[in-house]
């Protein structure tokens, strides 16, 4: 559990108020994670550089928090989890498979975040994805449909998927990640993340990869490929070596080489 300071600093990092005592009601999860997701970003450079990967809370809260770093799932909706017991929320976390733009059913190797505010409603949590994702949480019910910030999601659930979270895409419903309710404890995420660092057809490993969400969309670097999404525009160019530290500068808070 982080203490109270460190929940204080952790609020600050995404630009919130902390009050000790705050309840852990619907409300302030709904404040929470769209503030999250618009402040940590999701990126993988440590993977780059080889940098080993901690899942431990304390040095999730060091990179995030006093380094002002992000992550990717694995470290962000860890850190994003840890953070909601400490403001008394009920937390389980499960194991998904990412099922968007893949032709077979992938491993499972997302770490996703049921939680269960002050009056009893579950939530489905995560702020840990680089691609278009739900900013606000999404109510564990089967059926469920939530419109936010031009986008709408939908919980259904599938005999062999479990709880599937699907997106509308041009007018079709289209899978984004299921997940099964196997309760997964922090121990567990670390085989598939060591996969994620160091197997050599892992994503995470070949170029950089940030992305942060905004109001109007999101703004993400792909390699050398810099694009700021505003609903269905979308900027795009190549970016430079000389000009890639003041991209991540600038629109990610990254102050690194």
């Amino acid at each position: 559990m982080y203490a109270t300071e460190q929940i204080r600093k952790s609020f600050e990092r995404i630009g919130l108020n902390y009050s000790p005592g705050t309840r852990p009601t619907a409300d302030l999860l709904f404040r929470i994670q769209p503030a999250l997701a618009m402040t940590v970003p999701y990126e993988n450079l440590d993977i780059l550089r080889r940098v080993p990967l901690s899942l431990d809370y304390g040095d999730l809260y060091d990179k995030i928090v006093a380094r002002h770093r992000g992550g990717y799932c694995f470290e962000i909706n860890g850190f994003f989890g840890e953070l909601l017991r400490s403001l008394g929320y009920g937390v389980t976390e499960y194991m998904a498979r990412y099922l968007r733009g893949e032709h077979e059913i992938p491993m499972r190797r997302h770490r996703v975040i049921l939680a269960e505010d002050c009056e009893g409603g579950k939530w489905i949590c995560d702020a840990g994805i680089g691609q278009s994702a739900f900013r606000e949480p999404l109510e564990f019910r089967e059926g469920a449909e939530s419109k936010q910030y031009g986008e709408v999601y939908r919980v259904t659930k599938e005999p062999f998927f479990g709880w599937v979270i699907s997106d509308l895409y041009h007018g079709e419903w289209r899978k984004f990640y299921s997940f099964t309710e196997e309760e997964q404890l922090n121990i567990d995420y670390v085989m598939p993340s060591f996969w994620c660092e160091h197997a050599p057809e892992s994503p995470f490993r070949d170029a950089p990869m940030l992305s942060v969400k905004t109001p109007e969309g999101r703004v993400t670097v792909d390699g050398d490929v810099f694009r700021i999404f505003r609903g269905d525009e979308v900027e795009e160019r190549v970016i430079s070596e000389e000009e890639r530290a003041g991209i991540y500068r600038k629109y990610f808070g990254l102050d690194v080489t």
